[in-house]
């Protein structure tokens, strides 16, 4: 058998009649295309070389390359850098939970790696580094059945009806700087990242299926149907003068990846990076995985559809350059790029909707002085060609939130003041704002409770007197009306604790649960409160709060009744004072995910998993985890 597929995928479906014709034709235009920022190549139609790629011909092309790169700093991306806040698939339904929350993913279909899991009748959770599987249902009958103990820091995990695959080592991304992550020194140690698949038919004891490790730092993972793709960035340079190539094990074969099997483009950049995605079948122990290593420059944020991955990477003159890689099963294929002004923010800035390839950015710094800063919207074809563009809104601020939703990009931006945009984008050569909303505070992450509110999660503020910018307070939910295009409302307001307040759901969008049929809102709240005594002339804006708590805010939430308090739970009960730990708290029972199966509400955190009745929150049960 053979050990992996390294080799340039080659697509299978069928040409049409006049695929020829459209062959010959692209190979006679394709330098004009080039020129007009991308080449497509029909997915799985076209061969490797008539992609805008191409592969290096020798071990010495590709030092040469890397060694001109070496003599010019990367030192001029630091600055347009920004901190990183990263068969369809319908988890299994157990005849005795028939309704359970899954992870909040962006696209339906698109499973996304976290650090809980829950297929409506066991538990896998991520605790330090170990992964505990539980038995969550029905509660009375809850009980830890087996433990695993991973030894590195875990990245994420799936779960695959009786597979369970886990992410292993390299760094957290959403706990490092964006620089940090995609441009270390050369003197750091080589990371990786090994990614074990465990059969889990039996609960109480997990076998290994498969052990693939990879050089590098874990920048993302999708799963689609059964098919797991993982995208990994490994930086490109010289070590004693020779190229470090990407090394793969599986299993218990060593090999690297040869010069003459990268791709890249024939462009020249500050910066290069082995951004290398493996796929595999997560089913099929005898499934070989696939790989694929493209050199780019510095890889940042991905958005993942069914059939494509967009990769972005930062261009010269504050731009971007966005890379499309089509997928299906294990067939991964460059299909084009294109560049758009300004950079991305994060997944949500980011959408494919029939055929089209939305992106909202920032060009320019906030803080620069003279309003130097403008948002846009662009609106790329299946080349990744632009032909649609929304430029120079809001000057002086920058993109906080976006959603897409179907026709229309819901748009937040601030500095001083909160304007949520309600963009129309049915004619994508056309785009326009509809309307706007200008409110104190913003939002960070953007929700969709239907298809005329979203759920807005970000702080209050406070303008500040003394100059053009305003002072964060609490964590602020808002309630969006947008079915009146012209003129959002904001129809629900509330505001939890005092400036210092924090929610991972600013952050990450997996800590957020959401039923719009249980009237439920569930976000990991840590809460800081300003002790009035201490203020006897009034609070000013820029005091903060201490820590008094934290753990989970339960709301109930609808159009009618608006956001209301349902009731909180916390891990710590004495476990840990919060008020001692300074301005932050670091305690193995703060609560980090929630997730309901049929009425009951679960909390997890490293140390405790708490069963709550959705109702009234009365505790059912409570297990400690070892």
């Amino acid at each position: 058998m053979k050990y992996l597929s390294l080799g340039p995928s080659v697509g299978r479906r069928k040409l049409l009649s006049f695929g020829l014709v459209a062959l010959m034709i692209g190979s006679v235009m394709g330098g004009a295309l080039w020129r007009f920022g991308g080449v497509y190549v029909e997915p799985f139609l076209s061969k490797w070389e008539h992609s805008p790629l191409q592969r290096f011909s020798s071990y010495e092309e590709l030092k040469s390359l890397l060694n001109r790169t070496s003599k010019a700093a990367p030192g001029s991306y630091r600055d347009w850098l920004f901190a990183a806040p990263e068969a369809r698939f319908s988890p299994l339904q157990s005849s005795k939970a028939p309704d359970y929350s899954t992870t909040n993913i962006q696209v339906e279909g698109v499973d996304e790696a976290d650090l809980v899991k829950t297929d409506g009748e066991y538990i896998y959770a991520v605790s330090g580094k170990s992964i505990f599987i539980l038995r969550a249902y029905p509660p009375e009958d809850a009980e830890v059945l087996s433990r695993l103990d991973m030894n590195q820091t875990i990245s994420g995990i799936f779960v695959n009806s009786d597979k369970l695959v886990v992410f292993q080592g390299g760094a957290d991304p959403t706990g490092i700087s964006l620089w940090q992550r995609i441009v270390p020194l050369q003197r750091q140690d080589t990371a990786w990242i090994a990614i074990k698949v465990y059969d889990v038919k039996d609960r109480s004891r997990p076998t290994l299926d498969r052990d693939v490790t990879v050089d590098g730092y874990y920048l993302s993972s999708r799963m689609i149907g059964d098919y797991v793709y993982a995208l990994i960035n490994q930086p490109a340079y010289l070590k004693n003068g020779e190229v470090d190539l990407p090394t793969i094990r599986f299993n218990d074969r060593v090999m690297d990846v040869p010069a003459s099997s990268i791709y890249h483009l024939n462009t020249s950049d500050y910066y290069y990076t082995f951004t290398k995605i493996l796929a595999f079948d997560a089913q099929d122990p005898r499934h070989e995985p696939r790989l694929e290593t493209f050199l780019l420059g510095a890889a940042t944020t991905v958005y993942v559809a069914q059939e494509n991955i967009y990769i972005m990477s930062p261009a010269k003159q504050d731009a971007t350059t966005i890379h499309k890689i089509s997928i299906r099963d294990s067939e991964i294929v460059y299909a084009a790029n294109g560049t758009v002004k300004g950079r991305v923010l994060n997944q949500f800035s980011m959408d494919e909707h029939k055929g089209y390839f939305r992106v909202a950015t920032t060009k320019g710094n906030v803080w620069a002085g003279g309003a130097s800063s403008r948002n846009n919207v662009y609106i790329l074809n299946e080349s990744l060609g632009v032909i649609g563009e929304l430029e120079g809104l809001a000057p002086g601020e920058e993109i906080y939130s976006a959603r897409f939703m179907g026709d229309k990009c819901y748009l937040v931006t601030f500095r001083k003041v909160d304007p949520l945009f309600v963009i129309d984008l049915k004619d994508p050569e056309n785009p326009q704002v509809l309307g706007k909303l200008k409110i104190p505070g913003y939002s960070d992450y953007l929700h969709p409770y239907d298809e005329n509110h979203l759920i807005g999660v970000g702080k209050e503020t406070v303008a500040a007197e003394e100059g053009d910018f305003s002072w964060y307070q609490g964590v602020k939910i808002s309630l969006f009306d947008v079915s009146n295009v012209s003129e959002p409302k904001e129809i629900a307001k509330v505001e939890i604790g005092d400036r210092g307040t924090d929610s991972p759901v600013l952050r990450d969008h997996k800590a957020f649960l959401f039923s719009q049929s249980k009237h439920l809102l569930v976000l990991p709240i840590l809460l800081a409160e300003i002790d009035e005594k201490k203020y006897p002339y009034g609070v000013p804006p820029y005091a903060s709060g201490e820590y008094v708590w934290q753990g989970a805010y339960v709301f109930d939430i609808s159009r009618q009744g608006g956001i209301v308090l349902r009731g909180r739970i916390t891990h710590l009960d004495g476990q840990t004072d919060p008020m001692k730990s300074g301005n932050s708290i670091d305690s193995r029972y703060e609560v980090k995910r929630s997730l309901y199966i049929d009425d009951v509400l679960y909390t997890i955190s490293d140390k405790r998993i708490k069963m709550n009745a959705l109702d009234d929150l009365t505790l059912i049960k409570m297990i400690e985890l070892p």
